[in-house]
């Protein structure tokens, strides 16, 4: 992949959406489409922003339920032709090989560790035991086991797994370029460091999208890879 930067498009509104796209995607290797911009304009929202970009397109939608259901769900979306697709790798094994079986052939599946926006104490109210490490290591043997093709993981695990599961596709998210706002991320690191440690893509939002200068934004990460 000559550019892993995935931007992050999690905006309510269609046309902005589509004004991001067209003005980042020389910059960019791929949009990634989360839950609000799926929940506001479904398939018809991924085809325009498809089309506006020319793009992979990341659907992160973090499937999370039975079995057949998330299978169902897969199959449901062949039509949009996602590069990746997210489902909660703490599903299970099971659902994790129905949701790899279902989905396209030119589609990689990945399994959700960790969200980015919890640290440790969050595990333990969870009654999750061990620390987020521990945690984000023991669902990937488990998504490797399972057949997915990779994890979403912070840039603070990425490299260990890395070590561990050598041909593996690695989703990071919750980056930050040195010296930006960490907002609502507790366990972040630079989009530099996350590539250097094996990431394959680099998922990056508000530091572009919402920069007085998202085109400039998006260069100016690029150039720092």
């Amino acid at each position: 992949m000559s550019n892993p930067i995935y931007l992050a498009i999690d905006v309510p509104q269609l046309d902005a959406g589509v004004a991001l796209a067209q003005k980042v995607k020389s910059h960019v290797g791929g949009l990634k489409l989360g839950l609000e911009f799926f929940c506001a304009h479904g398939a018809h929202g991924v085809h325009e922003i498809a089309h506006a970009a020319g793009l992979p397109i990341f659907l992160d939608l973090k499937l999370h339920d039975i079995p057949n259901t998330v299978a169902g769900a897969m199959q449901a979306i062949h039509v949009l032709e996602p590069a990746i697709v997210t489902v909660h790798a703490s599903g299970g094994r099971a659902m994790m090989e129905d949701a790899k079986a279902a989905a396209g052939e030119n589609c990689k599946v990945v399994g959700v560790t960790m969200l980015t926006s919890l640290d440790g104490n969050d595990l333990k109210r969870t009654g999750v035991e061990g620390t987020p490490h521990d945690h984000v290591m023991r669902l990937a043997d488990l998504a490797e086991a399972a057949g997915l093709d990779g994890i979403v993981c912070s840039g603070q695990e990425v490299g260990a797994v890395h070590k561990q599961w050598k041909k593996g596709f690695f989703v990071v998210p919750g980056l930050r370029p040195a010296g930006s706002s960490v907002g609502d991320q507790k366990r972040v690191v630079t989009p530099r460091q996350a590539r250097d440690d094996g990431a394959s893509v680099l998922v990056i939002g508000r530091p572009i999208s919402r920069a007085e200068d998202p085109t400039q934004a998006a260069r100016d990460i690029e150039a720092t890879l």
